[in-house]
């Protein structure tokens, strides 16, 4: 179950480009794992081993904000994606537009995708390479990116943003109904297969 999320702060990370897709977020030779974890060292694995990624840079160790093109997660859908980014590290990732699979994928697991307008996105870029010391704030109950002199409200599902504040996924979304489906698995009729 990921943990619950309110706000994110932290250094932010470069990613200038777009349609970014789950193939390079998180190539398929390392999609054979059954845990959930442990795909961090494999993130952008093709573009690292290439040398001078901007994720290898020390500047941008440990940075917790992803801040990425438009169109970022397309491709196949894979959940080993977001996990990926999770487990190197970041907590929100920002963006002009995500693929819709990949977007819920992430809700799933905690990561906050952030869609903001493309001219905010590329300040943001920016920012982050001008000076990798700038940090912001990813705030999901006022729903706003904030930094030094600036401000950008953005919209989330509501159902998306109430399941990340309470830390909850599909799994638990049914366990918090666990009541109701007992009381109503008492009632319901004999010939009815049963649930294991």
């Amino acid at each position: 179950m990921p943990e619950p999320v309110t706000r994110v702060s932290g250094r932010m990370a470069p990613l200038d480009l777009a349609d970014v897709d789950t193939d390079q977020i998180i190539p398929k030779q390392f999609l054979k794992r059954i845990e959930r974890t442990g795909y961090g060292p494999f993130l952008f694995y093709d573009w690292r081993r290439r040398g001078d990624f901007v994720l290898d840079r020390p500047q941008h160790a440990g940075a917790s904000v992803l801040v990425a093109g438009a169109n970022f997660g397309c491709g196949s859908s894979r959940e080993h994606a977001p996990w990926a980014l999770r487990d190197f590290g970041f907590k929100a990732i920002i963006a002009p537009s995500f693929a819709d699979i990949f977007r819920n994928n992430c809700y799933k697991t905690g990561l906050l995708a952030v869609t903001l307008p493309e001219s905010q996105v590329r300040h943001l870029i920016d920012l982050a390479s001008e000076d990798a010391s700038v940090e912001v704030i990813v705030d999901l109950e006022r729903q706003v990116v904030r930094g030094e002199g600036f401000e950008y409200p953005f919209e989330i599902d509501a159902f998306a943003r109430e399941m990340l504040l309470l830390g909850q996924d599909d799994v638990s979304l049914i366990e918090r109904h666990e009541t109701d489906i007992s009381a109503y698995e008492k009632t319901r009729a004999e010939w009815l297969p049963a649930v294991r």
